[in-house]
């Protein structure tokens, strides 16, 4: 299969347009081809993209081959197409249109180069992609920023990012190594595992792995199948080193994970049918902890819900990674030194088996990739219709136990562990020293506990 009809069949792949490509059908306008040069261009290099791509003979929602009567054989004022499109694209970047046959179906392909050094223009004006529309770059500042920012210094990745934080610790990190059979050098194990930028400052990785990261990492459990029914539970597991925090999500798995009695076909003795395929969880659940983007300080969001585990990890695909290829189990890590980390533990191997497991197991489907991140749906194998409860009573929700006040306090903690005692007073209505005394039950008979300062600290909910 020639290269090129390789590549459109992946575009066609995808769920969605991503920013970087665009489907047409027979469309045809100049000045607007020369705009999606432009914004398609500026694009690829946003995502780490070598190509952009302008795709006629597709349909824009349903990505079935159609078929186009494109042609850019064709003058503009006298002008062929293509010279007038390189006459007003500024820098010259190369683009070219390209056909092709795919079952028997006529394409057209314009391929843009990513910018590079500057950002493409049109006519002077530089246009980018935001979803699924084509925007003047100069109404957009911010991004305008970050473009140019990485196109002088690359992508932004945990290791070019400095830390937040540049008065870190790393016992937690050491007593795991040595856990391991493993003695870092405590002269040059910050510079070995890199976690140092070019500048001699901690990154990202340094803050993640440090003895408090500074990052909330949460388990939510929710009664019912959406986010509007009731929130059970609500665990922190993170504001500690990465590699701690990930065994205690594995360990927090296994309790989840409540064993079922199958009676169907019972002949001697009953069977256990576990809720879901654990082996598939914890390939997840570490592929969304090393694969996340950490540059911007957030974790993966675990959220349960009666029917199912959502497991969130933030960005998209690593650059130069295809869908085909992510399915097919190449590995290319978004956040290498990570990724080498973990490899050296024997936490993960680069053999690239986790994301063929879950599929085998439940089915590409299983993942969705939205715009700013990916999902990995873990479907639970339920017996019963009562399983939302069975999971809240194993992990220990005491909360029917509760006053309705102490309740509605629990559920507000649980909603936003961030939450102050003078939101509490107005959400509930009730005084300061009600709020106060109802607290220190809380916090008293185990039901909550306060991680840090007044000020700057966080609620857990148990």
């Amino acid at each position: 299969m020639d290269k090129l009809e390789q590549k459109i069949n992946e575009l066609r792949a995808y769920p969605a347009e991503e920013e970087w490509f665009e489907f047409k059908d027979n469309w045809y306008n100049e000045t607007g081809i020369a705009e999606y040069i432009s914004a398609l261009s500026n694009a690829a290099a946003m995502h780490g993209e070598e190509n952009a791509y302008l795709v006629w003979g597709v349909h824009n929602d349903t990505h079935e081959l159609t078929g186009t009567s494109f042609t850019f054989h064709r003058d503009v004022k006298g002008e062929p197409l293509e010279h007038y499109l390189a006459r007003q694209i500024t820098p010259d970047i190369g683009f070219s249109f390209r056909e092709l046959m795919i079952n028997k179906r006529r394409v057209v392909v314009l391929i843009i180069p990513a910018a590079k050094n500057i950002p493409t223009a049109f006519n002077n004006i530089r246009y980018l992609r935001i979803g699924s529309s084509k925007v003047n770059l100069n109404k957009y500042p911010e991004r305008e920023s970050q473009l140019f920012d990485i196109l002088r210094n690359g992508l932004p990745t945990i290791e070019s990012v400095e830390a937040y934080d540049q008065e870190l610790t790393f016992r937690k990190l050491m007593m795991y190594y040595e856990d391991k059979g493993i003695v870092l050098n405590r002269k040059t194990f910050e510079k070995n595992l890199g976690l140092l930028t070019k500048d001699g400052k901690y990154n990202m990785l340094a803050q993640v792995l440090s003895d408090d990261s500074q990052i909330p990492i949460r388990v939510s459990i929710f009664r019912g199948t959406d986010k509007a029914s009731m929130l059970y539970s609500v665990r922190e597991f993170g504001n500690n080193c990465l590699l701690n925090s990930l065994d205690k999500v594995l360990e927090y798995g296994d309790v989840l994970n409540i064993m079922q009695a199958d009676e169907k076909d019972r002949l001697v003795e009953r069977k256990e049918v576990p809720l879901f395929d654990q082996d598939a969880f914890r390939e997840a659940i570490i592929n969304a902890f090393v694969h996340n983007a950490w540059v911007d300080g957030n974790a993966p969001m675990i959220t349960v819900y009666s029917d199912r585990i959502e497991i969130l990890s933030r960005g998209r695909l690593a650059p130069k990674q295809t869908l085909t290829g992510f399915y097919l189990g190449e590995s290319v890590p978004v956040n290498r030194k990570l990724s080498d980390i973990f490899l050296q533990l024997h936490i993960s191997e680069r053999s690239g088996r986790g994301v063929p497991q879950i599929t085998k197991v439940y089915g590409r489907e299983a993942f969705e990739f939205r715009e700013n991140s990916i999902v990995v749906t873990i479907p639970f194998d339920k017996l019963s219709s009562n399983v939302g409860d069975k999971v809240a009573d194993k992990v220990g929700d005491k909360t029917k136990k509760l006053n309705p006040t102490r309740q509605r306090i629990m559920e507000e903690i649980r909603n936003n562990p961030n939450i102050t005692q003078p939101q509490l007073m107005d959400i509930i209505g009730i005084g300061k020293t009600a709020v106060q005394n109802n607290i220190a039950f809380l916090k008293k008979n185990g039901y909550i506990e306060r991680v840090g300062s007044n000020k700057n600290g966080y609620w857990i909910a148990r």
